[in-house]
């Protein structure tokens, strides 16, 4: 029995429709990120955002970002800004800890979820934000306590010169430098005070410790290179030798660090990973498709001394 031809082709119709679906479904919209960053104030900064970024442009996706300059209050309307343009995902490298609860509970009633690199926050919510993508500070501290105590066989006059007054990097990487001393009752801070992360605070710190400590001063302990150089130009200027009279050691490892390490004019730093591109896009790919994503996702550092310096420095991005 033949089939009436337009019943032939009806069921032609209704077999091929799905394919014609599945070959005309646009393919997956690419998220809008809005990226909220501290500012420029280091080498580390700069390389963190530069990194963001390059990952963002290689995955086509469109990246809003925003230089706070180091203020809260220009970060805080940078987020209510993203909010207001409805972006799909923020990205915040917070300057300091505490003050996020109220916009960042905006973002999550707004459906926005947000993820925290480098730096964490206190909330009394920590739904408000997915994960931390950021290395252990702490341990950190702790890695250049530790070194220091074996260079120095257990015996410092250290000065420290602390982050940002109030930063995540800053507490914690103080929290973990006194616990490693703490078992060496010869090894005493002897000045501490913030140089903002930067090189030229970093150096105008130091020239007040050497004003008031002089030659006391046997060691310096930076939260970052950028102030561990400004400090070995102040000690350079004052005649103390950085690396041979006055023991140097800092945190970050950028290429600047490696270079004084070469000249022997620092002696250690411990890696902070500012690379996290790849890290946080691969989190939101993994966010949107539903997996479950932990609340800290460390990324992995080391130390170095001046023994490694010279081979390091070779494979140095930043």
């Amino acid at each position: 029995m033949s089939i009436p031809r337009r019943v032939a082709l009806a069921v032609i119709a209704f077999c091929l429709a799905p394919l014609a679906a599945a070959q005309s479904k646009d393919p997956p919209r690419k998220p809008v990120v809005g990226f909220s960053q501290v500012g420029a104030e280091s080498a580390w900064r700069t390389a963190e955002t530069a990194s963001i970024k390059d990952e963002a442009s290689k995955r086509g996706v469109e990246l809003k970002f925003a230089d706070a300059q180091g203020k809260q209050a220009a970060q805080v309307r940078s987020l209510r800004s993203f909010i207001a343009q409805k972006v799909d995902y923020i990205i915040l490298a917070p300057i300091v800890e505490s003050g996020w609860d109220e916009v960042l509970g905006d973002a999550k009633a707004a459906g926005i979820p947000v993820l925290l690199v480098d730096r964490g926050v206190k909330v009394k919510d920590e739904s408000l934000f997915v994960t931390l993508i950021a290395s252990d500070f702490v341990e950190e501290g702790r890695m250049a306590g530790e070194w220091l105590a074996k260079q120095t066989g257990g015996k410092a006059s250290i000065v420290e010169l602390q982050g940002t007054t109030g930063a995540a990097p800053a507490i914690d990487r103080r929290k973990g430098f006194a616990q490693a001393i703490a078992a060496h009752p010869d090894m005493r801070i002897i000045k501490s005070q913030s140089g903002d992360f930067s090189r030229a605070k970093g150096k105008e710190v130091m020239e007040a410790f050497i004003k008031s400590e002089g030659r006391k001063i046997t060691a310096v302990y930076a939260h970052n290179d950028d102030m561990a150089l400004g400090a070995i130009q102040a000690l350079d200027e004052a005649g103390m030798k950085p690396g041979a009279g006055v023991t140097v050691i800092s945190i970050d490892a950028v290429k600047g660090a490696f270079e004084a390490m070469v000249e022997g004019k620092l002696n250690a730093t411990v890696e902070c990973n500012p690379l996290l591109g790849p890290m946080a896009f691969d989190t939101i790919e993994k966010h949107r498709k539903g997996e479950t994503i932990p609340k800290f996702i460390k990324q992995t550092d080391r130390l170095f001394d001046q023994s490694q310096a010279a081979e390091a420095i070779k494979m140095r991005q930043y």
